[in-house]
């Protein structure tokens, strides 16, 4: 009798200790932006391109990677997401001497975006709060390369890459002859791309008009490994 009552009285308290627990948190709505140190645009764009000067010196910036990884674990909250190209010559957090969490990145050839690209640039606004994007083309840059040239791809996938960078040839056309037309198209296709991605994406570009979103066009050069900004902003 007495290891029954005994019983009886853990479960109770089992059960009282249970019920005294706080509800947990409902999940985040999922349009509410992560919070996030308040920046401005300019501020954040300056930050990127002290990077990058460091990064054309060659005196990128210690860090304690093991304990930013581990700060980064239960969230991330990226100050600027960048649509680049896929060349392996320019790899964004290197660029612009950053660290884990601190960009958000998507990146395909000719630094285009198809519906997942665009997902993906939605999600870095959206959902991770990051109010800056920068579409960072390449000088000598393959894909538009290959648009230049006319000639049919090989297959359908790498004739829907160079179909979707041919207006901005077509476009450079205009201005540009022979070795200075690929230069050119690649100017253009950052400006096209970043065109692309307000005319497909409703909520990138309410973002935009509402001032909620910076959208940066910029060139990486090769050769020095300096980030050049070609929007008006710059101009």
């Amino acid at each position: 009798m007495r290891r029954k009552v005994a019983y009886l009285a853990i479960i109770f308290l089992a059960t009282f200790a249970v019920a005294q627990e706080p509800a947990a948190a409902p999940l985040a709505a999922h349009h509410e932006h992560a919070a996030q140190p308040a920046q401005s645009p300019d501020k954040i764009w300056s930050d990127l391109m002290d990077g990058n000067k460091r990064f054309v010196a060659g005196n990128l910036k210690p860090r304690a990677v093991v304990s930013v990884r581990e700060s980064l674990t239960k969230s991330q909250h990226p100050k600027a997401t960048v649509l680049s190209c896929s060349d392996s010559r320019v790899p964004p957090e290197l660029v612009f001497d950053q660290t884990s969490g601190d960009l958000f990145v998507v990146r395909a050839a000719g630094n285009i975006a198809g519906p997942l690209g665009l997902a993906s640039i939605e999600y870095g606004f959206d959902h991770l709060g990051s109010t800056v994007l920068v579409v960072l083309g390449h000088t000598k840059c393959g894909a538009v390369t290959a648009a230049c040239s006319g000639e049919k791809m090989p297959t359908a996938n790498l004739q829907a890459m160079v179909d979707q960078i041919d207006p901005a040839v077509r476009k450079a056309k205009g201005s540009a002859t022979g070795d200075a037309l690929i230069e050119a198209a690649i100017k253009e296709n950052v400006h096209q791309s970043a065109m692309d991605l307000l005319a497909h994406s409703e909520v990138l570009r309410h973002a935009k008009e509402q001032g909620k979103l910076t959208v940066i066009e910029a060139e990486y050069q090769l050769d020095t490994g300096e980030v050049v900004r070609l929007d008006k902003a710059a101009q």
